[in-house]
């Protein structure tokens, strides 16, 4: 049986008295099914599961702009785990952002979006994590951020002033609004503010609700570009369909492109496992998110650079590297092959004033994620090794202006910033 956001909402919870202490929780299968589902889409096992670690036990290193934080086991362990956590301390960490000890956790955790999460789906989840994880003894790690930062009551200020009240409604979201079945998927535990909204200069999100211009307008993580969410033709979602962003999130790939970088993972441990109903109710939502720009209107494909490639008149040194590198897959029309190889030519990623995705992708490679309906996982090579900076710079700049896009060229110096983050050797010599 598949069970919609909103069906969940409705169901029972034997677990509603589980307050103070924590305790043996009876629970029906499909309380137990209700909670791994919110689960997933929470997607907490991607952050607390390290590679090649058993599921929720932690130990992931996750980078910040302050330093290192390792993600914390939680497997219902009495000992290195939540096993002791009262619902109440389950509910304190995961919406107000305070550990049982009483400290302010690291908004590496997003609870300044799960703050959004209505009560009674914590208490699904809480049921989950203690019934139906298997406990791992696995000890914390602790961080590797230097003193001052590491000092704790700091962050209690900045949660003061920057994590939003916690939601005490509990009213089911009716399945026929999809709207607000989305927004509340999109804005609590989907959490895709963390990645795709902009930070201040003290590292909050400048919007955790559609209420804010800024909400889903991108941004850069880890060397990647979050791209926008938001209705802009260029570099945002205006020119798909709900059904465009519906395969994105199912499949990891669509018509105008693939998911790379932390968006992979996200398919692949969480949205390809929710359901149709749930994914297009994201998907209608998403839909009604203004453009930032407000003269934003669509790109139109243009086909003068393909046929310079194609009959060899483009002699500059970027169309020369794609037609050596890029073409057998891209294609010198920049339009790939459907689902297989994404295409480049209108692409939201490509179009974006901020080239980091498209140089990092260059240079470090990227695979699909692997999904149940789209088991295959067609990889791109990395080229970090075979290309110089401004070899590189040359063919993100060609890829960039060419077949109908409109985004700034790239320079050398951008590349040798994001092969720096990124870890890649240096390029060759010329």
């Amino acid at each position: 049986m598949k069970l919609s956001i909103a069906s969940l909402l409705a169901l029972p919870l034997m677990a509603s008295t589980l307050v103070g202490h924590a305790q043996s929780v009876s629970a029906s299968p499909s309380e137990l099914k209700r909670g791994e589902y919110l689960a997933r889409v929470g997607d907490c096992i991607a952050c607390h599961s390290a590679p090649g670690g058993k599921p929720f036990a932690g130990g992931l290193a996750l980078e910040s702009p302050i330093g290192k934080i390792y993600s914390t086991n939680i497997t219902p362990d009495k000992k290195t785990g939540i096993g002791t956590y009262s619902l109440e301390d389950f509910d304190k960490a995961v919406r107000h952002g305070i550990a049982k000890q009483g400290h302010t956790l690291y908004p590496a955790m997003p609870y300044t979006s799960y703050a959004y999460v209505k009560p009674d789906d914590v208490k699904a989840m809480y049921v989950y994590f203690m019934q139906g994880v298997q406990p791992v003894e696995a000890a914390n790690k602790p961080s590797e951020i230097p003193w001052p930062m590491s000092m704790r009551w700091p962050l209690g200020v900045w949660r003061s002033l920057f994590a939003p009240e916690v939601t005490t409604d509990n009213t089911p979201v009716p399945d026929a609004d999809r709207i607000a079945v989305g927004r509340y998927l999109v804005t609590g535990l989907g959490h895709c503010s963390t990645c795709h909204t902009p930070r201040g200069v003290a590292l909050q999100e400048k919007a955790t609700t559609d209420a804010g211009a800024d909400f889903l307008s991108g941004a850069v993580l880890e060397g990647w570009l979050a791209r926008s969410l938001r209705g802009d033709h260029r570099d945002g979602l205006g020119s798909w369909t709900e059904a465009d962003i519906q395969a994105l999130l199912k499949t990891g790939r669509n018509r105008h492109g693939a998911t790379f970088g932390s968006m992979a993972d996200v398919v692949a441990h969480s949205t390809q496992h929710m359901t149709d109903s749930d994914l297009g109710a994201i998907a209608a939502y998403l839909k009604t998110l203004p453009a930032t720009d407000g003269k934003s209107v669509p790109l139109v494909y243009d086909d003068k650079a393909a046929k310079a490639m194609f009959n060899g008149t483009d002699k500059s040194l970027g169309a020369l590297t794609y037609v050596n590198n890029c073409a057998a897959c891209h294609r010198t029309s920049g339009k790939g092959y459907d689902e297989v190889f994404p295409a480049l030519a209108l692409n939201p990623t490509v179009n974006a004033d901020d080239p980091s995705s498209v140089i990092h992708i260059i240079l470090k490679g990227a695979q699909m994620p692997h999904t149940t309906t789209a088991p295959t996982q067609f990889a791109m090579p990395g080229f970090a090794d075979r290309l110089t900076d401004s070899e590189v710079a040359d063919v993100a700049t060609l890829i960039r202006q060419s077949w109908g896009n409109r985004a700034p060229g790239v320079t050398a110096s951008q590349v040798a910033k994001v092969r720096k983050h990124a870890n890649v050797p240096a390029g060759p010599a010329r």
